[in-house]
């Protein structure tokens, strides 16, 4: 459980980026806010831990880091501008049910009634936090969010499989990640939204703080959560982040939440709670032969919306508000290469 607990911070930052966006940072600028969040975290983590990808690991980086980072994104800047956020954040809602249903494939883990009732669930609860009745939808915006939400389950379910290479922590893992995915971003937003504009004490302040809580050590956690718990019980925890936004908007921002929006939450807190899987502790750390060793087992957006709604799937911009076992040798909780489950983090 102390694993779980400190995977859900991961969520519950980034259910803060609203209220971040919105008070400190420049308006309008989601791709911006997006690309500043992801390099520099990834460049400062490649200096802390001096590790560079090798072989195989430079691809599977780019890859993970366009899922997680780059195209989630991106997609989510094309939905949040084409859908009212709440609609955005249910269509987020559904990624524990895609990374469920891809870990049957890839991993191995089983898609039992258990995490079809959690994922039900989770999707009810969530909309009742962030929909609203006026939401409207359009096909673009509804695709984008979708494959939104199917990037980032399968970055995490990917992840998972592929683990990390011999001697490589999460730290540096993160790090690659974050670095391809912004780079691959710098692009798009130089090319989208021109040049930045001037920034002043309160935007650096805002752009440090996601940078480096709400990223650096955001995705740190979660990585390092992917590498110890089946790929399902982590994307179970994302439901926390639309939780997390709208109880900020409460305490921090001077929002209401209503009956049905508490009722909402306690349905997305039950989902994220069912739909963990217990761990088995090993008798022995496992350690990796091979990188390469396949896994074998099992923001208000416009419209109108709460800040809830683009939270729910990390969106970043003031207009757009809104894991399988190892391989069966071992331990269906224990990542390739690491100490023993239940191991405090530093």
């Amino acid at each position: 459980m102390r694993t779980v607990a400190l995977t859900a911070l991961a969520p519950l930052a980034w259910g803060s980026t609203y209220a971040v966006t919105t008070e400190l940072l420049p308006a309008d600028r989601p791709l911006l806010t997006a690309t500043l969040r992801a390099l520099p975290a990834g460049l400062v983590l490649l200096a802390v831990t001096r590790r560079l990808p090798s072989g195989s690991w430079w691809w599977r980086s780019a890859v993970l880091g366009a899922l997680n980072i780059g195209v989630f994104f991106a997609l989510l800047f094309v939905a949040a501008y084409r859908l009212p956020g709440g609609v955005a954040a249910v269509l987020g809602a559904i990624q524990p049910l895609l990374a469920a249903g891809l870990a049957v494939p890839l991993l191995g883990e089983r898609f039992g009634r258990r995490a079809l009732l959690a994922g039900t669930v989770g999707v009810f609860g969530v909309a009742l936090v962030v929909l609203r009745a006026t939401a409207r939808l359009d096909a673009i915006g509804v695709l984008a969010g979708l494959a939104g939400a199917g990037a980032m389950a399968a970055g995490t379910v990917l992840t998972k499989r592929w683990g990390r290479p011999e001697g490589v922590g999460p730290l540096a893992l993160t790090g690659w990640q974050l670095t391809a995915g912004g780079l691959l971003l710098l692009p798009v937003a130089a090319l989208v939204e021109g040049a930045p504009p001037a920034l002043d004490g309160a935007n650096l302040l805002g752009y440090g703080y996601l940078a480096v809580a709400n990223t650096a050590l955001a995705y740190w956690v979660w990585f390092r959560g992917i590498g110890r718990l089946p790929a399902t019980s982590v994307a179970f925890l994302g439901l926390l982040s639309p939780v997390s936004a709208a109880v900020i908007g409460w305490a921090a921002l001077g929002q209401s939440l209503t009956a049905l929006q508490l009722l909402g939450m306690a349905l997305a807190l039950s989902s994220t709670l069912l739909g963990q899987r217990p761990a088995h502790r090993p008798a022995t750390t496992v350690v990796a032969t091979s990188a390469a060793a396949p896994a074998t087992a099992g923001r208000p957006a416009v419209g109108g919306a709460t800040p809830a709604a683009a939270l729910a799937l990390g969106a970043t911009a003031p207009l757009a508000p809104a894991v399988i076992r190892e391989g069966e040798a071992r331990s269906a909780s224990l990542p390739l290469g690491v100490e023993p489950v239940g191991r405090t983090m530093s």
